[in-house]
């Protein structure tokens, strides 16, 4: 992985391409490379840099064609080095690009060496190449079709060869794919958004599909080798989006973009009715018992805070699981549990394997909360909440994690409505407080300059430890996950009232200790668990409701947040955590849209 784009044309297609890795770049990568089909062979460049030094190369080497591929890498098998970037030749007649992992690749690699075939990579998408290069027999997208059956685990690949030299091939199992249809010129990628200003007319590649892209047009095969036709579906550019305007960074400009992305999100209607989440919900709902929420990194830690608005307003049952993990224990299945799922992109490899796992276990009901109308997780499931964050560049999410609270959020009050647990007073109480949300966003956004003053103190520190109870545990999580992914500090998060069962041990006067404190019914245990950590030296930073009387005083650092929110507090408080981790990675000079060893959108496991 990380970012495909193809591309077949009339006309020089290098500028397009390069492009359309540009706009791929937020997905976080490696190394890069372009190749294209010229006077009868593949001509490439590669870069461990960025696609800026790509482009400069390209231009160098005055590389152009009209057909081509290109691809931003996020390593998995060897090291971010030039022999292992993309596009990998076969032979100089073979270019591919791939995403995904192939989990056979070592009995491949053996079979293809006793043909003679000589590896110069570490990567396995290199037997990919070197398997189709031994197939080819005068059709590449036939070639294509064969290959595909002998690769076991997850891909998306675009490949060309230089005797058909006006001809790209895609085929995808288990990475997202999707092809751009132009006006005598056809387009591949990974994310539509690659193509944005070239194409708005898309086809989505479904599992096990296998296209072939000339200039007159598309052909599409699907897993059983039948000739099939895809929806085309106009989606208008992005364009606007990737540009970073007077911010910083992109995810300094997301924290801001918050008020806005979650007016968007929060649902029109005057009552949280079952139709907000799809036409088949009033019935699906009815028949429901549990909650079994599935998802990974920041997208878990909204699942565990919904956990509590779950169980607490709709009064049902509710599990949350790591993704990656439910899908390789043995679990017990409940037909009538809601089986949510929890994904930005919704192409996140570890979710959608566990949806699928969740469906073949017998869970007829399932909800996507996600960011993508046409994403695979929106297509897999009964029902779905799209969040509307808009493109998320940081690879650390912020609003659309939020997004994705207030979406859990009208999940939990409309399913308490259903099961007679939220009465009309009640209801009206929860739309006033979703309304007001965004205005209240915009008086916690105006503490930045108070959290650039701890920030330079944090940026000296290499730990750091986060305290929450109850609803604001899963926020002590995702603030703590924020501060390592970009400033690269260890930070761990735990319950206020385990401190005493072992991580006290790890307290010191060079152990910040930061802790969210909303004035609700855990204050006092929370003040009795701050007083713990000052007894053993520690430094405390506290996000404090003003209502809760915790000053500054010697080893006590407050900031006061505007006003106590309820239930809804969560969503303002994981903010200021946000900004903190944003202007501590500012301040140790990272580069906080690409945090390294990190991507965007995952989609391996």
């Amino acid at each position: 992985m990380c970012g495909i784009v193809g591309a077949v044309a009339q006309r020089n297609i290098v500028p397009v391409l390069v492009e359309g890795l540009r706009r791929l770049e937020y997905r976080g990568y490696d190394s890069c490379g372009v190749a294209v089909l010229t006077n009868g062979a593949p001509r490439r460049a590669r870069s461990v840099a960025r696609v800026a030094d790509l482009d400069a190369q390209v231009s160098e080497r005055h590389l152009e064609g009209v057909t081509g591929i290109a691809h931003t890498r996020w390593a998995t098998h060897g090291a971010p080095v030039t022999d292992n970037a993309h596009p990998i030749f076969s032979r100089d007649t073979v270019a591919l690009v791939h995403n995904g992992i192939i989990e056979n690749f070592e009995a491949l690699r053996e079979m293809l060496r006793g043909k003679g075939y000589e590896f110069v990579s570490q990567t396995d998408t290199e037997v990919i190449a070197h398997l189709i290069h031994s197939l080819y027999s005068g059709n590449l997208y036939d070639t294509v079709c064969e290959a595909v059956k002998q690769l076991h685990g997850a891909y998306a690949i675009a490949v060309v060869h230089k005797d058909e030299p006006h001809t790209v091939v895609g085929a995808r199992q288990g990475s997202p794919l999707v092809v751009g249809v132009g006006q005598g010129e056809n387009f591949l990628a990974s994310d539509a958004l690659a193509l944005a200003g070239s194409t708005d007319q898309f086809m989505f590649l479904e599992e096990g599909d296998v296209c072939e892209l000339t200039r007159e047009g598309v052909r599409i095969s699907d897993r059983s080798g039948a000739r099939v036709e895809r929806e085309i579906r106009t989606v208008h550019s992005y364009g606007g989006a990737v540009e970073l305007g007077p911010y910083r960074h992109f995810m300094q400009k997301e924290i801001f973009e918050q008020p806005r992305a979650i007016t968007d999100t929060i649902p029109a209607s005057d009552a949280f009715e079952a139709k907000l989440f799809g036409d088949g919900a009033s019935a699906a709902f009815d028949d429901i018992d549990s909650i079994l929420i599935l998802a990974c990194g920041t997208s878990y830690y909204s699942g565990l805070t919904s956990k509590y608005w779950l169980e607490s307003i709709a009064k049902i049952p509710t599990q949350v699981e790591i993704a990656s993990e439910y899908r390789y224990r043995e679990s017990v299945p409940n037909p009538k549990a809601l089986v949510v799922v929890i994904s930005q992109s919704g192409e996140t490899a570890d979710t959608l394997a566990a949806l699928k796992h969740a469906q073949e276990l017998g869970h007829r009901h399932t909800l996507a909360v996600c960011n993508v109308s046409t994403s695979a997780m929106v297509r897999l499931t009964e029902m779905q909440f799209l969040t509307h964050a808009g493109t998320e560049i940081g690879v650390a999410s912020t609003k659309a994690f939020t997004t994705q609270l207030v979406g859990l959020f009208t999940l939990a009050v409309t399913l308490g409505k259903i099961r007679g647990f939220v009465d009309a007073d009640k209801e009206a109480g929860y739309l006033r407080q979703l309304r007001h949300l965004p205005a209240a966003l915009n008086s916690v956004l105006a503490l930045e300059p108070q959290i650039i003053a701890w920030s330079e103190e944090f940026s000296r520190k290499e730990n750091a430890l986060f305290l929450g109870r109850g609803l604001h545990y899963p926020i002590a999580l995702e603030g703590a996950l924020k501060l390592k992914e970009i400033s690269y500090i260890h930070a761990e998060a735990y319950p206020a009232g385990e401190l005493k069962h072992g991580p006290l041990a790890l307290v010191t006067e060079a152990m910040p200790v930061v802790t969210v404190a909303p004035n609700d019914a855990l204050l006092e245990k929370l003040k009795s668990n701050m007083q713990e950590v000052r007894a053993r030296g520690g430094q405390l930073y506290v996000f404090a409701d003003s209502d809760t009387k915790i000053v500054n005083e010697e080893g006590m650092h407050v900031i006061r947040m505007p006003e106590h929110y309820g239930m809804l507090s969560p969503i303002l408080h994981v903010v200021p955590l946000q900004l903190l981790a944003y202007h501590t990675a500012c301040a140790r000079g990272t580069d906080v849209d690409k945090p390294r060893n990190l991507a965007k959108s995952v989609t391996v496991e």
